[in-house]
């Protein structure tokens, strides 16, 4: 079933805005084909959508913010859009804790700490956070200023993921990152020395990167002991540059070695593999990405924001309007949600296990019926299929994939699409 909310021509109207609301509400709650005992722990993602240089790698909904604009970063109007996109969308989440946020883009670190400032402080006098709530913010090293991130810790940020991708300054040109090697050492250094928790993102498989190459990433990643490391293989995605203009980037077998070499350093350096892609000391485990990954509910909020919310009937998600500027006159006005979709009871178990079956511990089988108000019947097929192909192992409480399992990942997960 699908609910899609209109899309009003020219400037939306607050009078319809305030009955979709209502409408949205209503349709929520109505009896329907599922029975959640209780819902999951709720997130809020943020979404900051510019960035000062589009990358050719990236599909994500970002918007190049270029140097020596005219105008100045819209960042109070945008934050007064965010705000109302909050605001009309709390019926949805009234009474639920928020147990973590993630302030992601785009480049969050473009916004003044004045802007987070104030942005953290409209979320907190709204939301019921919880006593130890995470606030994760993405930051970009072509964005760093001496005390800039001390200044995101004052202002109420508990968790800092620096997207450095490589040290490298070659593979850096070929990504288009607008930092160098120097620049990325100096934002980590800075990012160490104000939170107590941070993240460094990096990326294997580049063009042109050798396993000596990837030695070299890591060897300076490791060096400035990072509590977290997030490490993506470079796909190409369509709709972007390098789905255009493909670059040479290593064959399957090499970026496999690639692989076990990142899982085989990292684990020497006392960072556990938690997640098909994460890698953390004990305690330092990203809790917002879990929540995601545990299929845990979350509003989004911010131009192109996905949400998924739980009820006692149903699961639905939404997305906002994609483009900045429509995003915050359609938001200001009341209507910044573009779609609401009902998910079909045939594809939560595959939802579910995109999602859990990235963790290295799995899922509790329990864990599958609160989520999706479905038996366990409805996942045994799969079960004993991924069973019989190596790819999981199980026993009466828990499914957790192999090494196998791990490695052909996308191939596991499909076990469960629906027919």
């Amino acid at each position: 079933m699908s609910i899609v909310i209109p899309i009003a021509s020219g400037a939306p109207q607050e009078a319809a805005a305030g009955a979709a609301d209502a409408n949205d509400v209503l349709r929520m709650m109505r009896p329907g084909p599922l029975q959640l005992s209780a819902l999951p722990p709720l997130s809020l993602y943020v979404h900051l959508p510019w960035c000062l240089r589009k990358c050719p790698y990236c599909d994500f909904n970002s918007h190049e913010w270029r140097a020596g604009s005219t105008e100045d970063l819209p960042e109070g109007r945008y934050i007064d859009a965010l705000v109302a996109d909050l605001d009309a969308a709390l019926p949805l989440v009234w009474g639920r804790t928020v147990h973590t946020i993630f302030i992601g883009g785009g480049t969050p670190s473009l916004f003044s700490p004045q802007a987070i400032d104030r942005l953290i402080g409209d979320l907190r006098a709204r939301l019921r956070l919880a006593p130890d709530c995470e606030i994760s913010m993405e930051a970009n090293p072509g964005t760093f200023e001496r005390d800039r991130f001390r200044a995101y810790r004052a202002a109420g940020v508990t968790r800092l993921s620096v997207g450095v991708q490589s040290f490298d300054d070659e593979h850096l040109k070929a990504l288009g990152r607008v930092h160098d090697r120097a620049q990325a050492i100096a934002a980590v250094e800075e990012a160490a020395a104000a939170f107590d928790t941070f993240n460094i993102d990096l990326m294997y498989a580049l063009p042109g990167q050798t396993l000596a190459g990837l030695d070299a990433d890591l060897d300076q990643a490791l060096a400035l002991a990072p509590p977290h490391l997030s490490v993506y293989h470079l796909t190409i995605e369509p709709n972007t540059y390098f789905a255009k203009f493909p670059p040479q980037i290593p064959e399957d077998d090499a970026a496999y070695d690639m692989l076990d070499r990142i899982t085989e350093r990292t684990a020497a350096s006392g960072l556990q593999r938690y997640e098909i892609s994460a890698y953390a000391r004990p305690g330092h485990a990203c809790a917002h990405n879990l929540n995601y990954w545990q299929f845990g509910d979350y509003l989004g909020i911010g131009a192109g924001a996905h949400s998924k919310l739980s009820f006692a009937h149903r699961v639905v998600r939404q997305v906002r309007f994609r483009e900045p500027r429509r995003y915050m006159d359609n938001a200001i006005a009341g209507v910044a949600v573009a779609q609401s979709d009902e998910v079909g009871i045939a594809a939560l178990p595959f939802e579910y296990m995109l999602n859990a079956l990235r963790l290295k511990d799995g899922f509790l089988l329990a864990d599958f019926g609160e989520r999706t108000g479905l038996s366990i019947t409805s996942i045994q097929r799969g079960l004993e299929e991924a069973e019989r192909k190596g790819l999981i192992s199980r026993d009466l409480a828990r499914v957790w994939p192999t090494t196998r399992g791990f490695d052909f990942l996308s191939d596991l997960q499909s076990i469960f699409l629906p027919d």
